[in-house]
């Protein structure tokens, strides 16, 4: 007689982008560079780094990092991706910078600053694919 049985699926476990000690490092000086250049408070970084504290924020301007988590190395990761868009897409980087803060017809008159601080990872990776859509259609 055949005998039914449960089998348990095999679940990979759950991993984020690799990213070395190195890599993350300089992703969170460029971050500190870049919310200078956005003009961004530190409570508005804090918000795009996943809520981390103004605290910790204002120790990495002064050169004190520590480790990030695998969610805040996907964000640094697409705010880099932000950026790089940013300046392939216009050629005065004053341009490029304000673009963040400017109201967006994509957005519903939004600027990508309020949709990214949202908080969700989600936030931050729309407006990545709304200038990497831009970037392609260029």
């Amino acid at each position: 007689m055949l005998e039914l049985r449960r089998i348990e699926p095999v679940r990979p476990a759950v991993t984020g982008p690799h990213f070395s000690d190195a890599e993350k490092l300089a992703m969170q000086k460029a971050m500190v560079n870049l919310s200078d250049r956005w003009g961004l408070t530190n409570d508005q970084a804090a918000i795009l780094l996943g809520g981390m504290s103004t605290r910790t924020f204002g120790r990495w301007k002064v050169g004190e990092f520590g480790d990030v988590s695998v969610d805040q190395a996907a964000r640094l990761s697409n705010l880099m991706g932000i950026h790089k868009a940013l300046r392939l897409l216009f050629k005065d980087t004053h341009r490029a910078y304000g673009w963040i803060k400017r109201p967006n017809k994509f957005f519903g008159g939004a600027s990508a600053l309020d949709i990214m601080l949202g908080g969700h990872l989600t936030d931050i990776m729309r407006v990545r694919r709304l200038l990497d859509s831009m970037r392609a259609a260029w």
